[in-house]
């Protein structure tokens, strides 16, 4: 590339991370260490573009840091930063690159574990995100057994009860239990296909979880409101999570179903939203509230990277801009968000504004079938979760005491 056409990318590029929140210091450090990237290519006699991956900038940070004083460590961190970022924006602006990291291939689970999740799968409707837990749990089982000298169709009680013991020293309650009833359910499907001669199933004990044990997932409604007062729709990233935040709590919205949501989910005509439930795959059209509706569009006309390619409606305000994933990134916005708005509830996750959502619509009159098909539970009867917190109406319906 020529020193000419060079020069225009680096300020095009330039403009795309201050666009992106990077200060005018953080600029001037990336374009230095893409500028060091460039000449090692050049003196090397390879393509820029072409080379463009995390380890060739590690091999290149090697290289720079070989002949001085600076430490490996920094120049590679150094390196890293500055070249990811050039990446990202060299392919929002539509330039052919490769893979910052090659993709890893899947790995593949054995034959046993395969048969057993297929039939989860098949006649149990087990969700896809529940299968890889499933299949993770059960891979652990027969590794612990391998390391025994055990075979998978000889497993032995005390080799069970000392698996789950193991599980327990490095794991909460919940995931153990959790584990334990995909495990009876693996030796349960072993036993009933033939392929174990003992049904060890009822050997796996696992420990209780009390759902009283728990501090209550869901907020006082005006709690909620509150929080969502208390963001700052003035800036990008407010305009963003108030917009997130207050979907979740109009429909009951958990994490999977929000960050799922796309561009073309919304029929503005209509004045519809299109929802897709992540482990059941099933969909579900609500209408598009006066209040949501604004949100959303000031998120997306103000507050939205005008450079992302992502057709999801919630991205990332740092290069490449792609859509949020993980629970863990609306809890971190539910925390900053509930703390500057002076609340400490006992508990604070990605699931609280549909708990909340859940509650306020039972203590309201909601009917708990009602609530479950909007929720999109399969079983009315998970519903009773709520309707155990829902005190209020339940008070309503209490009989009175006599004298």
């Amino acid at each position: 590339m020529a020193t000419e056409s060079f020069a225009a990318r680096c300020a095009e590029v330039a403009q795309l991370w201050q666009a992106g929140g990077r200060t005018s210091g953080t600029v001037g450090v990336y374009l230095n260490w893409v500028r060091r990237f460039r000449a090692d290519c050049i003196r090397r006699g390879v393509l820029v573009d072409s080379v463009l991956t995390r380890d060739a900038t590690d091999a290149f940070a090697t290289r720079y840091a070989r002949g001085r004083t600076c430490k490996l460590a920094l120049a590679r961190a150094g390196a890293r930063n500055a070249l990811h970022a050039w990446s990202c924006a060299l392919g929002t602006l539509g330039v052919s690159i490769p893979s910052w990291v090659e993709p890893r291939r899947p790995g593949v689970l054995p034959r046993i574990v395969q048969e057993f999740v297929a039939h989860r799968a098949r006649h149990r409707g087990v969700a896809r995100s529940t299968i890889r837990g499933d299949a993770r749990y059960v891979s652990a089982f027969l590794a612990f057994l391998r390391s025994r000298g055990r075979r998978a169709d000889a497993p032995r009680l005390a080799d069970i009860d000392d698996f789950v013991g193991a599980c327990a020293s490095r794991w909460t309650v919940k995931t153990v239990a959790g584990m334990c009833s995909v495990l009876r359910a693996f030796l349960r499907f072993r036993f009933a296909s033939g392929r174990l001669r003992q049904d060890w199933a009822a050997g796996v004990i696992s420990p209780r979880t009390r759902s009283h044990n728990r501090p209550p997932r869901a907020m006082p409604w005006k709690d909620v409101q509150r929080l969502l007062r208390a963001i700052d729709v003035r800036e990008q990233l407010g305009r963003r999570d108030y917009a997130m935040l207050l979907t979740m709590a109009t429909y009951g919205m958990g994490a999977g179903e929000v960050l799922g949501l796309r561009v073309d989910d919304i029929d503005w005509e209509a004045r519809v939203l299109h929802i897709r439930r992540p482990k059941t795959g099933s969909a579900i059209r609500l209408p598009l509230l006066d209040g949501v509706a604004r949100a959303l569009a000031g998120y997306l006309g103000n507050g939205r990277p005008r450079h992302a390619a992502a057709r999801e409606i919630f991205v990332s305000h740092g290069m490449p801009f792609q859509g949020l994933t993980g629970a863990s990134a609306i809890r971190h916005r539910l925390v900053k968000h509930a703390t500057a708005a002076g609340l400490s509830p006992a508990f604070i996750g990605s699931h609280v504004l549909r708990h909340s959502h859940a509650c306020r619509q039972i203590e309201l009159g909601a009917t708990p079938k009602v609530v479950s098909d909007i929720l999109g539970h399969r079983r009315p009867s998970s519903t009773s979760a709520y309707v155990r917190v829902a005190v209020e109406r339940l008070r309503c319906l209490s009989l009175r005491v006599p004298r």
